[in-house]
């Protein structure tokens, strides 16, 4: 594994891990809102053994990227990245993308006029999502927004409440990849603050922009790619009816359901997930 830069859009710079030989096809895993490069459990270097170069990145304002100087957290801007990681790269990559990093792929692919990937693979997310599902997602985010937790015991509580079917980690020191410590000695989630309140403000005004169904419809009704949906059967995020309407919207695509995974698949069931995206992954090669 090696950590290198890759660069969004103006530029915006992406840290990213690669893995594998880079005469190898490229393979783009992009995470969702409020994770880092490191959700993907085993995945990339699991794919690297089987052949693939595998980056997994960070988004704009996550983990160890950039944070943008105007605050934009827009669709328009997280697929504006992923159209320029997808150039970066020295032939047409798969993208796989969860939740949000999934709807910047689908968005990029789909209004593209020229073909940027060679397949998809969406990780729990369609164009219709379940409204309580992110609702939920968006409390526990905003939660500890300003004032952190006081120990990673509080963070491992705060994950285990959120995710009950997951069982809570007795190290703690991996979830040091989810927060960062401040001045205070207060952890924060390791991703900027301004994702949640948006440009001008407005709690629910970045999750709004991201969330814009007849514009997903669209772009998923042009993608000709080969596409594979992975839905975790107890998402409260993306529903069955949410999943065969994608399927309808793209009568090419595949569907995988992960049992006993819920909205985070890689992470739930990482080892499941990766057998269900290689075997996809090794047809489109």
């Amino acid at each position: 594994m090696t950590t290198v830069d890759l660069h969004g859009r103006d530029g915006l710079r992406l840290r990213a891990d690669e893995f594998g030989d880079p005469a190898d096809p490229p393979v783009i895993l992009l995470h969702g809102g409020g994770q880092t490069r490191f959700a993907w459990g085993t995945t990339a270097q699991v794919l690297a053994d089987r052949g693939w170069h595998a980056y997994r990145v960070d988004l704009r304002g996550h983990g160890e990227s950039d944070w943008p100087d105007d605050a934009d957290y827009s669709l328009d801007a997280f697929a504006g990245d992923v159209l320029a990681i997808a150039a970066e790269m020295p032939q047409l990559p798969v993208l796989v993308g969860a939740s949000l990093g999934g709807v910047a792929s689908l968005t990029a692919i789909g209004e593209s006029p020229t073909p940027i990937a060679r397949a998809l693979v969406l990780v729990d997310v369609a164009p219709t999502i379940e409204p309580a599902g992110a609702q939920r997602i968006g409390a526990f985010m905003s939660e500890h927004l300003e004032d952190g937790f006081a120990s990673l015991d509080e963070v491992a509580d705060a994950v285990a409440a959120y995710n009950p079917h997951r069982p809570r980690p007795t190290d703690l020191s991996g979830l040091k990849k989810n927060v960062r410590q401040r001045e205070d000695g207060r952890w924060v989630w390791h991703w900027d603050p301004r994702f949640m309140s948006g440009k001008l403000g407005a709690r629910d005004e970045t999750r709004a922009s991201l969330v814009h169904p007849d514009r997903l419809k669209i772009a998923a009704r042009a993608i000709t790619v080969p596409v594979l949906l992975v839905r975790g059967r107890v998402s409260d995020l993306l529903s069955e009816e949410g999943a065969q309407e994608l399927l309808t919207l793209v009568p090419h695509a595949e569907f995988v359901d992960v049992e006993g995974a819920g909205h985070m698949v890689a992470g739930d069931r990482n080892d499941v997930f990766n057998d269900a995206i290689t075997g996809f992954l090794d047809r489109v090669r």
